[in-house]
């Protein structure tokens, strides 16, 4: 049985890859592509579904389709089958309007640990839009409702393989912290957070340093995790490693945004008294 454009999306979608909905709104004149007509458009620009036109429309479809991923936002554009330039010296005639809809999956955070600051780390990295994963022999989906995944029996931690999106946060009270710090160095994730004193994470440091020299050169790496917000309790500490994080996704410096009120103008509030 034909499978259709939508459990194509959502095999796409488990499976975290990357691609745009093509969309024809609108049409004039001669048009192979109707209006509603539909494609699914990888990140490399190949057509894996459906139907937007034949050469003239599909290739330009096709690019802004890319571009459309990379830069994370949707795109309206026109294409002009009047135009010989689209074709290969023939015009096709007509005009179509697309729109394309980028799917980029959620980044994943990934905790490697337990306890309350892994707790609190799950329910704030989910409300801040990222896949949690736990990574921790005791968990559960009663503990971690939050989770996306949960994984149990991973004790040599093979199963530590977040993409180069991903973000990965060890707490695990300095159990096995060095050989997970390793494993996550070498799978090459974006970002990877150890949560342990200055003392620990010294020593974790120096032993990364003999086993993953290459890698740890090259790896965005935080410890001990998180922004200096005078975090004390479990709750805080969480805070302080997911406002990394955030800053770390959105490229931001973490500066206070707070005006100087000195240098502003502001009008002088006049108080009536009765």
């Amino acid at each position: 049985m034909k499978q259709s454009i939508e459990q194509l999306m959502l095999q796409l979608n488990e499976k975290r890859q990357r691609y745009a909905l093509a969309t024809v709104v609108a049409n004039v004149g001669s048009v192979s592509a109707k209006t509603g007509a539909k494609a699914v458009i990888d990140e490399h620009g190949k057509l894996l579904y459906g139907w937007i036109g034949g050469g003239c429309a599909e290739s330009e479809t096709c690019f802004q389709a890319v571009q459309s991923i990379e830069k994370r936002e949707s795109i309206m554009f026109e294409i002009d089958l009047d135009d010989e330039m689209l074709g290969v010296g023939m015009p096709c005639g007509g005009k179509m309007s697309v729109f394309v809809e980028p799917f980029i999956p959620n980044p994943s955070v990934w905790l490697i640990g337990h306890g309350q600051v892994v707790e609190a780390l799950s329910k704030l990295a989910s409300m801040m839009g990222f896949d949690v994963i736990i990574n921790d022999p005791s968990a559960s989906f009663e503990q971690y409702p939050d989770a996306k995944s949960i994984i149990c029996d991973d004790l040599d931690y093979q199963q530590l393989k977040p993409s180069e999106e991903d973000y990965v946060v060890i707490a695990t009270q300095h159990k096995g912290d060095h050989l997970s710090m390793a494993q996550a160095v070498r799978s090459g994730a974006k970002y990877i957070a150890l949560i342990a004193s200055k003392k620990r994470a010294k020593l974790v440091l120096e032993y990364l340093q003999e086993v993953t020299a290459k890698q740890l050169s090259e790896t965005q790496l935080s410890t001990p995790a998180g922004i200096d917000i005078g975090a004390k309790t479990p709750q805080e500490i969480a805070l302080s490693v997911v406002a990394e994080i955030v800053i770390q996704r959105r490229g931001a410096s973490g500066e206070l945004m707070s005006l100087d009120i000195q240098q502003c103008e502001l009008p002088l509030l006049r108080v009536a008294h009765e």
